[in-house]
């Protein structure tokens, strides 16, 4: 059974449940009230036929004359205490029994319902007293044939009444739900579309207003699967990335093996470029190792106190030795300060941004770094005089396998796009962040903004 469906039957269902008791309310409200004229009727007549009653000197009660105009609906009967009829009025008050037998001794007027002679009859008994004594009960009564079909003309206008709104809610439901779960459905066939075609470029149009829960499903529905296009994007050209930085030095290695099974012996040129191969797999296989645990959140981060100014030290202590006559090393201003983090991989970070500057930068250029304190952060600046990075390849830098090859020539020293990726991910968890900018010809500057410890 479909939503839609479900909906509406419970929408008819509570609509007739509403129905219902109102229309019962109604019949009991409308039937009370005309039992009321009923009885206001009845107490007005008994109040009349007492005032031309006579009592003999034998306490019979007897009626002098009778009301002008009296209904022919009215009929009245007096029983004495010794249970005969004293006197009557009207066609049923010549029939020697009492309207109702169970009232003939009541002490105060009652009014009820009785079925007599197969004629349902509405009876009001009325104690008659004379000089504090009960000498007798005048019972009058009237039929109420009139009230049972005002009663059942009613229940079937409610009744009916009752079928056509249950009806008209049904359809008006099964309309508006249809209107309303229209864009659901386009939903449904949305993913089945993308299933059968694996197209995830598809989106929901929007129908109706944005602001409602349906427009807030479809648009939460469009940016997950905007989101997933993008994933599946990345992952593609992921797998495309990994495959291309595999088959290089596999294709090295291989062929050098080939070269030497050929020559019959091992070449030391040969096998220095296998070494180098491997140990590019080896970097790439950790890289992506690495990028894995801190994407599933399995790397761990040991924070305690660090004292950024002997970290800068070192760094640059090692990369000068490593940068050689090549490039320029220089320790700009430097203050100490301290955060809170972990050493080896905020270590990691710095040499990954001061390899990448000697990497890049010509032979004589000059790298510089920095740190100082800019409010309550520390700011850490790694500059380089190089060819600077394209203004179209700036938002991507961060991205796993990307590279800027216009500015960088691609050779064997040249690394694989995982360094900058590493290093946002440990400066961001640390809860700092990682900012560049770069202009071809002129260099480019990495700043790191990290909390100090208050």
């Amino acid at each position: 059974m479909s939503l839609r469906l479900r909906l509406t039957l419970l929408y008819s269902l509570l609509m007739g449940g509403i129905l219902l008791i109102f229309g019962a309310t109604a019949y009991l409200i409308v039937g009370n009230v005309l039992l009321s004229q009923v009885d206001d009727m009845l107490e007005g007549t008994a109040n009349e036929f007492i005032r031309v009653a006579r009592v003999d000197y034998l306490g019979k009660v007897w009626f002098e004359s009778f009301p002008v105009d009296m209904d022919a609906n009215i009929h009245v009967q007096v029983w004495g205490l010794d249970d005969k009829l004293q006197d009557h009025f009207g066609s049923l008050g010549l029939i020697n029994e009492p309207f109702d037998a169970g009232s003939t001794r009541t002490s105060q007027p009652l009014y009820r319902e009785v079925n007599f002679k197969g004629t349902l009859l509405r009876v009001v008994s009325v104690p008659l007293d004379r000089e504090g004594s009960r000498i007798a009960v005048m019972q009058v009564a009237t039929p109420l044939d009139t009230v049972n079909a005002a009663r059942e003309y009613l229940l079937f206008v409610l009744a009916v009444a009752w079928l056509y709104g249950v009806i008209l809610a049904g359809f008006a439901s099964w309309f508006t739900l249809g209107r309303t779960l229209e864009p659901l459905q386009s939903i449904v066939e949305t993913a089945e579309s993308i299933n059968r075609a694996d197209d995830l470029s598809r989106r929901i149009p929007l129908q109706g207003l944005e602001e409602d829960e349906i427009g807030s499903l479809v648009q939460t529905f469009n940016q997950t699967l905007e989101r997933l296009e993008v994933l599946f994007t990345s992952q593609q050209r992921f797998l495309a990335d990994v495959s291309h930085e595999l088959r290089t030095p596999l294709t090295v290695i291989k062929g050098n093996v080939d070269l030497m099974r050929r020559m019959k012996q091992f070449d030391d040129e040969s096998l220095s470029s296998i070494d180098q191969e491997a140990g590019r797999l080896t970097r790439l296989v950790g890289g992506l190792l690495l990028l894995a645990q801190a994407e599933s959140g399995k790397l761990p981060l040991n924070f305690q106190p660090v004292e950024l100014d002997l970290l800068i030290t070192e760094v640059f202590s090692e990369m000068r030795i490593i940068a050689g006559s090549k490039v320029h090393v220089h320790l700009n201003e430097i203050d100490q300060m301290r955060v809170s983090g972990d050493r080896d991989r905020l270590k990691q970070v710095l040499i990954n941004l001061v390899a990448n500057a000697i990497q890049y930068t010509p032979q004589g250029g000059d790298v510089f770094l920095s740190l100082a304190r800019v409010g309550d952060q520390a700011r850490i600046i790694c500059r380089d005089t190089g060819p600077g990075i394209p203004a179209e390849d700036l938002p991507h830098i961060f991205e796993r396998f990307y590279r800027a090859e216009k500015s960088r020539t691609r050779g064997k020293a040249t690394g694989f796009g995982l360094g900058l990726s590493i290093t946002q991910w440990i400066v961001e968890h640390h809860g700092g962040r990682i900012e560049v900018d770069s202009k071809e010809g002129q260099g480019t500057t990495f700043a790191i903004w990290l909390p100090l410890i208050s």
